[in-house]
């Protein structure tokens, strides 16, 4: 699929989850998107779990839904300090209200709990936080990946090949 014209920003904190960042954004970049870093502002370099390093292109505070087709969020335990960052919950606030992608994996759930997007919608995650999801107001469901109107989540990082797919299919 061509998603020539279509960009998409993905999250980046310290102790994000490698595959669930690094994926996604070859999968985009490869089908055509362009695909932007953005960081809370702090510094603009952050290590995985690993320490595996990913410098960002702009501070979350900087960018504007206007902007983007898509949002992605990586987990890891970044989620954790991504839903402390209000450039980061407003980004997924006003894509949400926009109807565009706002996609989520493991515990990037998080992110969209602080952003109280996920009232009456399915969801899925990874399954330690699957408490909060539910206490947000959502239907947890067990599955590789979720699709509620313009919301895309998924589990681990065994699901990334269905997530990216459902992700490049909503940008399509």
């Amino acid at each position: 699929m061509d998603l020539a014209g279509k960009k998409v920003a993905v999250l980046a904190e310290d102790n994000y989850q490698e595959l669930e960042l690094w994926y996604p954004y070859y999968r985009l970049q490869e089908a055509g998107a362009e695909v932007v870093l953005l960081g809370s502002g702090a510094k603009d370099q952050f290590h995985s779990k690993n320490g595996y390093p990913v410098r960002v292109d702009m501070d979350a505070a900087d960018a504007r839904a206007a902007d983007f087709d898509a949002v992605v969020v990586p987990g890891g335990f970044a989620p954790d300090k991504m839903r402390t960052v209000p450039g980061m919950i407003n980004l997924v606030k006003e894509m949400n209200d926009q109807e565009k992608v706002v996609a989520a994996i493991c515990h990037a759930a998080w992110v969209l709990v602080s952003a109280d997007v996920l009232k009456g919608k399915r969801a899925t995650c990874f399954k330690n936080i699957k408490d909060d999801l539910v206490n947000a107001g959502a239907e947890y469901v067990d599955e590789e990946v979720v699709i509620d109107g313009n919301i895309i989540t998924s589990r681990t990082p065994p699901d990334l090949p269905a997530f990216c797919r459902a992700i490049v299919e909503a940008l399509a």
